[in-house]
């Protein structure tokens, strides 16, 4: 038996392939995640989420990392909006405003539904390479809240689903756990009194919440954030009251889960642990692998999961906007002009700029 409700697929290029479309048929995954390598152009990009769309008969996630800045997976159709730490340090509501609306316009002309942001994760190491350069929207928690939140708010009234991410604090990362798994000290306390903040000041205005690869030791010594029931389960859903959002893991095939987990045994403590979605963003050849393992797991566990991911499904997704040259050129004009106005840092080493 194989359950592939509970995953979040990546897609290998910019077309659907027929072995890809076979699969995915037959899986029924949650939705997918498209990255720079699925797009080359905005009709090409229309077309691949149409198909995919073509695969349900109900509305799947089709999902995207879309921060601005470095991490804009339409750089090679379209300028890039703005990143986080530019905003900011700009502190002009309007133009974190429209830098989210022209966002989400961008998106929904693409056919993308979930907007996998904004970061809420506060800056503690901004000299450190920890994944988190050019992302952040600062280190005090009433700025993120007050920039991460406008935005986050303009992004929805587009009709964009978004996550929060990394709970509970990617930003104590003190590594990338894109190569390894990081660990931190911190305890729930310490974490309540500031990095926790803006996820529960935004709690009514957040769709979902991202789980971070991290392990912190004095809460879960064995198991990172993404994986650990004392995180996802006691902390953020039963201590913090996020029990109706939809929880995801970041992506499974960082090195910081996939040196360390097997392939069928990540998403079996992912699901455990509390999550809705277990994220394969790459290595989909062994989606039928994670859909067995799921199987395997209590039904009352599954069930939990597909109630959220179906609630998410009717409240939080919208249809595509019909498609219009027209109105793809407005909006990168607009993107442009607005881009023109702010400088941006260096280049990031981190893998996520590249994805």
């Amino acid at each position: 038996m194989m359950d592939g409700s509970l995953l979040l697929l990546g897609v290998h290029g910019p077309e659907l392939t027929p072995d890809e479309a076979a699969l995915f048929t037959k899986l029924q995954p949650a939705g997918y995640i498209l990255f720079s390598r699925n797009i080359i152009s905005a009709a090409q990009t229309r077309k691949l989420t149409d198909d995919l769309r073509g695969l349900h008969a109900d509305e799947p996630l089709l999902a995207i990392d879309q921060e601005g800045g470095r991490v804009t997976r339409t750089a090679a159709i379209a300028p890039a909006a703005p990143s986080a730490p530019a905003l900011a340090a700009r502190a002009d509501y309007r133009k974190i405003a429209d830098a989210a609306a022209l966002t989400g316009e961008l998106l929904r002309l693409l056919g993308i539904n979930f907007n996998l942001a904004p970061v809420l994760d506060l800056d503690h190491f901004p000299q450190t390479r920890n994944a988190l350069t050019g992302r952040s929207w600062g280190r005090n928690p009433q700025r993120v809240i007050d920039y991460a939140g406008h935005w986050n708010r303009w992004l929805r009234k587009q009709h964009i689903a978004t996550c929060a991410k990394h709970f509970p604090a990617g930003g104590r990362a003190v590594s990338d756990p894109h190569h390894d798994l990081p660990a931190c000290p911190a305890t729930i306390e310490e974490l309540l009194r500031e990095d926790v903040i803006p996820f529960t000041a935004l709690m009514p205005e957040l769709d979902a919440v991202m789980l971070a690869h991290i392990v912190f030791t004095n809460i879960d010594a064995e198991l990172p954030a993404s994986l650990s029931p004392r995180v996802v389960r006691r902390f953020l859903r039963d201590q913090l009251g996020f029990d109706r959002h939809l929880v995801l893991t970041d992506d499974l095939d960082m090195h910081a889960i996939a040196r360390r987990y097997g392939r069928g045994e990540d998403v079996k403590l992912a699901i455990a642990a509390g999550n809705d979605l277990a994220l394969i963003c790459h290595d989909t050849a062994s989606a039928e692998t994670a859909a067995r393992a799921i199987a395997e797991l209590p039904h009352w566990m599954t069930e939990e999961a597909r109630d959220r991911i179906e609630h998410f499904r009717r409240k939080k997704l919208r249809h595509p906007l019909p498609w219009s040259d027209g109105k793809w050129q407005k909006t990168c004009r607009d993107l442009a002009t607005l881009a023109t106005e702010f400088e941006e840092s260096g280049a990031s080493e981190s893998p996520v700029a590249r994805y």
